[in-house]
């Protein structure tokens, strides 16, 4: 089994429903003219009430009024197909969108990596499950064997050495073959692959075209034609459309979680991260409004990401309504977890402090949250600013975690001398500073740091407080 194919059947249905708030809505997705329309899709509670495929949509009028309808559009499943491509490129190199509603990836590689091909099973239906996807999967030693195999079973594995004998019990309506091959081979009374298989080749390609030999080799591996393998693309772009108007932010929360699900369903199966992404919401009379998140370090995960979003979404004031969502990722830098020792003494409800630094950039401002750096001068006010360059020295002597904006006089009774004097003595070119600085102690235990020009009397100068 080096091949395994993940069958679709209800992509166009599953692509609109895993939009929705309520996915367990009876919905229907209509196509056709309009003195014609027709149902391409119903979700499973619509087909509770009757509903089904292929069903004209003025018929199933009559039948029930309990079921929304919206359009079928096709982009909605190319969507769709890419990003559960993109997804299935973290399990596999080798994927390929070549086949209708399903996805075909090599997975004798993937072994060494995710273990047995029940594991690799498990966790694709895990993860399938999560994005809302129904499916089927199967496993075969060809691609197009799992392809055929997966149009008639599913949660099967199958070897080379049985693969004849799976392939022949396929009903001959669900082999892949051409419409009008499976109602000429059924009226002959074949049933299923395996009477096809013993028929003779010439008797075969003197009735039947030359694609009916074929696909039968390549069912079988005797000759298997070349596959085109998806690429993920560099950028990721997402949009969710609303049936109307929406005004509030709350309302908005839904298809943003799922947007930024997807960007993390994407970033994994690539290994990257993401620093910068844009949200859209579509207005119909005024400009798409814009709004941009960014952060310090590269992210992927889900959590995160939706957090932040909705953290600058609180902020934001639309102009109107929206009628549409888009996420457009365009950096995605390599991403490097962070590394953590293997028994991690951080309390259960501990955030790191790269998420936490996010979280408050996103809340308070991109400007209410600076990296703090050490600049090259004694000078305690001008020892640190803001900027990203850092000169580190070798050794620090103490200092305060909270410097004061200006010196104040220290007064109090109590105090206490622990350490010093350090003589500071630098700045003659744009401000000439000589002071000897003590660590001191009040009387209700706090430290203190405090100065005194050499050679003056007075009331120690209070600079700072040690935590």
């Amino acid at each position: 089994m080096h091949w395994a194919c993940l069958r679709l059947p209800h992509l166009a249905m599953d692509a609109v429903l895993r939009q929705q708030p309520e996915p367990g809505i009876a919905l229907a997705l209509v196509t056709g003219p309009v003195q014609r329309r027709v149902l391409h899709a119903v979700s499973p509670a619509a087909h509770k009430l009757g509903l089904r495929r292929g069903m004209l949509l003025s018929a199933a009028q009559v039948l029930t009024r309990d079921f929304a309808i919206q359009e079928h559009d096709p982009k909605c499943d190319e969507q769709a197909m890419t990003m559960l491509a993109s997804w299935a490129y973290g399990f596999s190199s080798q994927v390929s969108t070549d086949f209708s509603h399903a996805l075909v990836l090599e997975i004798g590689a993937s072994r060494a990596l995710f273990g047995t091909w029940p594991d690799i099973e498990r966790r694709m239906r895990s993860e399938l499950a999560e994005l809302g996807f129904r499916h089927r999967i199967v496993a075969a030693p060809y691609p197009h064997a799992a392809h055929a195999l997966a149009q008639a079973y599913d949660s099967i594995g199958v070897d080379a050495s049985h693969l004849q004998t799976a392939l022949g019990r396929i009903p001959i309506e669900r082999s892949g073959l051409p419409e009008p091959v499976t109602t000429a081979l059924s009226r002959s009374g074949l049933r299923t692959l395996g009477p096809v298989f013993a028929l003779a080749r010439e008797s075969l390609a003197r009735r039947f075209p030359p694609e009916v030999l074929k696909h039968l080799d390549a069912i079988r591996g005797w000759q298997v034609p070349p596959l085109d393998y998806f690429q993920p693309p560099d950028r990721f772009e997402a949009r969710i459309e609303f049936e109307y108007e929406v005004e509030s932010s709350l309302a908005l929360l839904f298809p943003l979680r799922r947007l930024t699900r997807d960007l993390a369903t994407f970033l994994s199966s690539r290994d990257g991260g993401v620093q910068r992404f844009v949200l859209k919401f579509e207005h119909e009379r005024f400009p798409d409004s814009e709004l941009v998140v960014g952060l310090l370090t590269p992210e992927r995960d889900a959590t995160v990401l939706f957090d932040l979003a909705r953290s600058r979404l609180d902020h934001l004031q639309l102009p109107a309504g929206t009628r549409g969502m888009r996420l457009l990722a365009e950096e995605l830098p390599p991403f490097v977890p962070v590394a953590r020792d293997l028994f991690d003494a951080r309390p259960s409800q501990a955030v790191p402090w790269e998420q936490l630094r996010e979280r408050l950039r996103a809340r308070l401002g991109d400007d209410a949250v600076q990296p703090l750096a050490v600049q090259a001068d004694h000078r305690p006010e001008r020892a640190s600013s803001s900027s990203s360059v850092s000169v580190v020295p070798s050794s620090l002597p103490p200092r305060p975690a909270w410097l004061l904006p200006q010196p104040i006089p220290l007064r109090g009774f109590g105090l206490q001398i622990v350490s010093g004097p350090e003589r500071i003595e630098s700045g003659w070119w744009d401000g000439d500073v000589r002071r000897d600085y003590y660590i001191v102690q009040t009387r209700e235990g706090q430290r203190a740091w405090a100065f005194t020009a050499p050679g003056q009397e007075g009331p120690l100068m209070l600079h700072g407080w040690f935590a």
